[in-house]
């Protein structure tokens, strides 16, 4: 990789509900697409930060990392996409930011190949943090 070369990084949490469903948000630009919270790193930002900060932007609400699962490359984006495991509080008055229209949580088999894959890391974790190349 060369010095000039554009490399993203991302954090993103996996939160769910009592029937292990998924919580997604619903983006307002780009593709409009489903995701899990999260988004890129700012400079300086360590990824525990950067969940934090993207949390309370999007969610309005500080989640509580329990532990990254997994490291995981998306060719389409040149980025490197880390995963973990997070609670949201007791009770969460969730505030969508302007990025996001709306929130649910899904079963995992409505879940894209590409999210079933790192949920169910994540999921199963057995205390070794998964990779893989999409």
């Amino acid at each position: 990789m060369a010095y000039n070369d554009v490399f993203r990084l991302s954090t993103h949490g996996v939160f769910v509900n009592d029937k292990q469903e998924v919580l997604q948000v619903l983006s307002t630009y780009g593709e409009k697409r489903w995701g899990l919270p999260g988004g890129a790193l700012e400079p300086g930002e360590t990824i525990h930060q950067a969940l934090e900060r993207e949390c309370l932007e999007e969610l309005g609400v500080k989640p509580e990392i329990l532990y990254m699962s997994g490291v995981y490359y998306h060719k389409a984006y040149n980025s490197q996409v880390f995963i973990f495991r997070c609670e949201l509080p007791e009770n969460p008055l969730i505030q969508l930011s302007s990025e996001h229209s709306e929130y649910r949580y899904f079963p995992l088999d409505e879940l894209s190949e590409v999210q079933k894959h790192r949920i169910s890391d994540c999921l199963n974790f057995d205390g070794k943090v998964k990779s893989f190349s999409f």
